[in-house]
Order: structure tokens, then sequence, then C-alpha cells
């Protein structure tokens, strides 16, 4: 049930050449007015004749991080894009930006180094969340070509629409969704990535608010585990993604499907007889049937869950651990359940292939997963450079993007007809 999301780790590599006339990042009507920020006056003094020749006029600069802050604080409105030498003396910029992040800023910036990519992504990772766009970051000397390449990734402040606040979710509401049929599944193909076979989707809940519209699982998965409510969802979730499977074998589509469960359901003693009653009454193969379990959420002081999944393998129900990487004891879980399936995180794939700190990381999973029997599942394919290096890393499974977006169940047939013709051509290529 978990929502999509994606976390882009930046690695800027060459780009075609933008002339000035034509440098106009990401359709804007005018270029931003950029402060550059280096301690070392040469390197200041090339960057600004670099980035004027580029066609960007207004660029402002300043060799201490103590002078940059002073300008922003009288005139933050001033100035659309930072660009920041993280190694400086005195105040750095991990500290400059930190202070620019919780303030009245809201423009972009750019991160440059001599540390390596390493110290970058731990930088870009310190202040997600905050006001700052971060569009990337160059190690020094920054080319122009690779320098260009993220300055079109720049967009106006208010160029993009404010992101939607979800309501707050009560318990009334919760039962409320129940009650009236709002919830909807919308489901993302997996991918055989040797073949570029379907092989199943991963069904998604989505809340169809009535006043708010589609409401993602990340805003109220939660609050129904507190209140109580996350086994009556879970069990329309399994129900309505079995009675669909059934819909398809019955049109020729072998399909399989996934469906997230919480550590709420499996801490239930019922939990493995619901779902093995459900399987019988759609007529639903258990082996068809994978169940998705995040990681992070895996360690518990009671056996229940895991007697509930040792069960469910028996059933021969397919088990996924997902989210890979991002919670505290992987290999103990490896070692403790029986799981089918390894699922990469998407921190881990896209844009693996430049990025020299999360490859090997990805290429580790693969290994783990092949070297314990599992199919590895990389999810968050985003590019064709993400596409193409697990196929070379041989990975089995993808699901992403790149691939197909989640959709509603009546656009999946159209859907495998598209893919048809272009999984040829990637499979080819």
């Amino acid at each position: 049930m978990n929502a999509t999301h994606e976390e882009h780790a930046t690695s800027a590599t060459a780009a075609s050449r933008c002339e000035p006339a034509a440098a106009n990042p990401a359709g804007a009507t005018v270029l931003p007015r950029i402060l550059l920020l280096d301690d070392d006056p040469v390197m200041l003094a090339v960057q600004s004749h670099m980035l004027r020749a580029m066609g960007y006029a207004e660029v402002s600069t300043a060799t201490r991080a103590e002078a940059a802050l002073a300008m922003l604080h009288a005139s933050p409105q001033a100035v659309d894009l930072i660009i920041c030498d993280l190694n400086m003396p005195g105040m750095d910029g991990i500290e400059f930006l930190q202070l620019v992040n919780a303030s009245a800023y809201s423009g972009s910036a750019v991160l440059l180094s001599g540390e390596g990519q390493h110290i970058m992504h731990t930088v870009r990772r310190l202040l997600a969340g905050g006001r700052l766009t971060i569009l990337g970051a160059l190690e020094k000397p920054a080319t122009r070509s690779a320098l260009n390449e993220l300055l079109e990734r720049w967009q106006p402040r208010g160029a993009q629409a404010p992101a939607r606040r979800p309501p707050p979710i009560t318990t009334a509401d919760l039962h409320a969704a129940s009650r009236e049929s709002q919830w909807v599944l919308h489901y993302q193909p997996k991918v055989n990535l040797c073949s570029g076979a379907v092989v199943g989707v991963e069904a998604l809940v989505r809340w169809n608010h009535p006043d708010h519209g589609l409401i993602y699982p990340d805003h109220f998965i939660a609050a129904a585990e507190e209140c109580g409510a996350v086994d009556a969802l879970t069990d329309w979730v399994l129900q309505e993604a079995m009675t669909q499977l059934g819909r398809w074998h019955v049109r020729g589509l072998p399909l399989r499907v996934a469906v997230n469960v919480s550590m709420e359901n499996l801490r239930s003693p019922y939990f493995v007889h619901r779902i093995c009653a459900l399987a019988l009454q759609t007529g639903t193969a258990p082996q068809d049937v994978t169940l998705e379990i995040t990681e992070s959420r895996l360690m518990s002081p009671s056996p229940t869950p895991l007697e509930s999944l040792a069960r469910l393998r028996m059933q021969r129900f397919g088990l996924s651990i997902d989210d890979f990487g991002t919670g505290h004891s992987s290999l103990a879980q490896l070692r403790d359940v029986p799981f089918t399936e390894l699922k990469v995180d998407r921190g881990f794939v896209n844009g693996a292939r430049h990025n020299q700190i999360i490859r090997p990381m990805l290429e580790g999973s693969i290994a783990i997963a092949r070297g314990l029997g599992m199919l590895a599942v990389a999810e968050g394919v985003e590019t064709s450079d993400d596409w193409q290096l697990l196929r070379e890393l041989g990975c089995d499974l993808a699901q992403g993007y790149f691939i197909g977006r989640p959709m509603a169940a009546d656009r999946v047939p159209d859907w495998l007809a598209d893919w048809k013709g272009r999984s040829a051509g990637l499979i080819g290529s």
C-alpha cells in the first residue's frame, strides 16, 4: 500500500552545448540571477566569466559566507540561484546552506566541492525537506557543459504549483472511506529485464476523497494502523486485487499481483486464515500473489509476524522485502524470514550508473538476492540509463515511471499493447 515516491541522486555529465541565445532554462522567460560563492578569488573570477559567457548576465559574487548571507537577508528575492563552494574557511558551505535553508530564501542551489560525491550526497541529505531546491552537485573544477546541464533544471519561483497539503485524517474519516467505498486501486507494472515480458503488477491503494481528490497511502496508512482500521483496509485491497487478477486471467493475461501488507496485519493471529479464505473465495492461486513487507517496519518483539510470514510462505504466497537497504537490520531479516523476492529501494536505483556511492549498493543488493535464490526487483526505474544498467547487472525485475506509472485496472490492457512494441526496442538495444 506504499505510495510511489522519488529521490534523485544527481551526478552531472557532459550535456549538449547551449549557446547564450538559447539559454532559457526549463522554458523560463528569464534567466536566473545567480549568487556565486567561493573563497578562491581566482576560481571565483573564472566561474563568473564562464557564467556570463553562457548568457547569465546577472551574476553576483562573494568570497565569504557571511557576506553572502548579508546579501540574502537584505534582499532574498534578488537572487534566484546560489552556486556554493562547500570548502571554505570560517563558515563553510554546509553551515551557510543550512542557514539559508531555514531562512526566507526559497530559491535554488548548486553544490560545488573538491571532496568528492560522498560528501555532496551527505550535504544533500542534510538539506532535504527545507526551502532550498538543490539542482545538483558538481566536483570542482566544474566544466561548462556539466554546469549548463544543472542550470537547465532551474525553474522560476512559482513555476510549479505548491504541493497540495493532505487533510487531517481522523478515525471517522477512515471508517467513512470504507463505508462509502472511497478506496481505489491503481496498478504499476513489473517487467522482466531480460525478456521485457510483463510478469505482474503492484496494487497501490488510493483514497478518492470526496473533497480532496486522490490521497496517497503515506498520508493515511499510519493513521489506519493507529486506529485499528488497517486490517479492514488490507482485506479490501486483497479482495479487490485478487478479483481483478481473475478478470485479467479470464482475458488471457497471465499476470501476478503484489500487495503491501502492514506489520499490524501480520500481528493479527487471524491474518493468514483471512488471506487464505480470500484466495479460495476469489479462485486465486496463492503463487500468483506476492505480499510486500517494508523492511523498516519488520522489527517486532512479538513472534507472531514471523509466524504469519512462515505460514503464508508454506501456503505458497510470495514474500517480498520492500524498500531493501533502508531499514536497520537488512541481513538479519533475510536470514530469519523466508522471502522469495528482494525489492531494492528506489534510492539505490535511480541515477546509479553515474553515482559511485549508490551503484555499489545496487550491485551488492542484486548479488545478495542472487546468492539467496531470490528474485531481485528494482523499483524507481525512471530513465533508459537505469534500465540498461539493471540489465547489465543481471537484475531480474523492474518497475518505475520509465516502464509505466500506476494506472487504473481498465488501462492495463492498452498499456500492455503499447509496452509490447516499446519493449522490443529496449531489449534489442
